[in-house]
C-alpha cells in the first residue's frame, strides 16, 4: 500500500550533474530511472518538473549582457534538453512517459494540456512537464507548483543532494540542524529557502504538502510513497 497515489517530483538540474561540473551524469539519472520505476511499479502516478541549472540558469543571464526575459526562455529550453534526456533514459528502463512543453515544439514533445495530462498519469505513464509555466520570471519551482495544483497532486516532492531543510546550508555549515517538519508559516518566519516564495505561496494557499528528501539514496522514494517519515515535511 502507498500512502500518496499521484506525486509531483521536482528535480532540480543541478542534481543532475552529479559530480560532474556541467551536463548529465549517466550514474545519476540511472539512478533516478529506477527509483521513478519503483514508484509507478508500487501504484503509483508521477509527474516531473526538471530544471535546467546543469545547463543554463536564466536568472544568471544578465551578467553576460542577455535581458532577464531572454535568459529565462533559454532556461526553458535548458528544462526541455533534461526532459529529453531523462525520458530516453527512463523507456530504456520500460518506463512508458510521456514529455510536454509549455511552449509550443510539436516535434519533440506534446504540448502541455491539463486533462491529457491527467489521462496518461491515469493510464500509467510518468508525465514529464518541460519548459516551466511557459512565462519568464516564473522558476521551474513555481512551475513545480502550478502543475502539481492543476493535476491534483497530493504531494510535492522535493528531490535534492541533501536529506532535508536545514536550518542553514549543511554543505556548508555544520553546525545546521534538521528540521523534521514544518509549517508554512514557521518557513516563513525562519525565512527557510524551502522553494521560491512564488511556488511556496501556491502551495500553501492550496494545502499542497511539500516534502524535501535525499533523492540520491536508492529507495528513499518509494519509503516517502509508502508513508516513512524522510526528510522533512511542510504543511498548513
Amino acid at each position: 500500500m502507498i500512502k500518496y497515489k499521484r506525486i509531483l517530483l521536482k528535480l532540480s538540474g543541478e542534481s543532475l550533474m552529479g559530480s560532474q561540473q556541467y551536463g548529465i551524469d549517466p550514474v545519476i539519472s540511472n539512478l533516478y530511472a529506477e527509483e521513478i520505476k519503483t514508484a509507478v511499479a508500487a501504484g503509483a502516478q508521477v509527474a516531473i518538473v526538471i530544471g535546467g541549472g546543469n545547463i543554463y540558469r536564466g536568472i544568471e543571464s544578465e551578467d553576460a549582457g542577455i535581458e532577464r526575459a531572454t535568459g529565462d526562455y533559454m532556461g526553458m529550453l535548458a528544462t526541455m534538453m533534461n526532459g529529453m534526456a531523462l525520458q530516453s533514459v527512463m523507456e530504456k528502463h520500460g518506463i512508458i512517459t510521456r514529455l510536454q512543453s509549455a511552449i509550443k515544439m510539436e516535434e519533440v514533445a506534446e504540448p502541455y494540456i491539463r486533462r491529457r495530462a491527467m489521462r496518461h498519469l491515469e493510464k500509467g505513464r510518468v508525465v514529464i512537464f518541460g519548459a516551466g509555466t511557459g512565462n519568464p520570471f516564473f522558476t521551474t519551482d513555481t512551475a513545480a507548483a502550478l502543475r502539481a495544483i492543476e493535476i491534483n497532486a497530493e504531494v510535492l516532492l522535493k528531490g535534492t543532494r541533501v536529506d532535508g531543510i536545514y536550518s542553514a546550508d549543511p554543505e556548508k555549515d555544520s553546525s545546521a540542524t534538521k528540521f523534521e517538519s514544518l509549517t508554512f508559516d514557521q518557513a516563513y518566519a525562519k525565512n527557510l529557502n524551502v522553494m521560491d516564495m512564488t511556488a511556496f505561496t501556491l502551495c500553501r494557499e492550496n494545502n499542497l504538502p511539500i516534502i524535501v528528501f535525499g533523492i540520491n539514496k536508492p529507495g528513499n522514494l518509494l519509503k516517502i510513497l509508502q508513508g516513512e517519515k524522510l526528510g522533512t515535511m511542510v504543511t498548513t
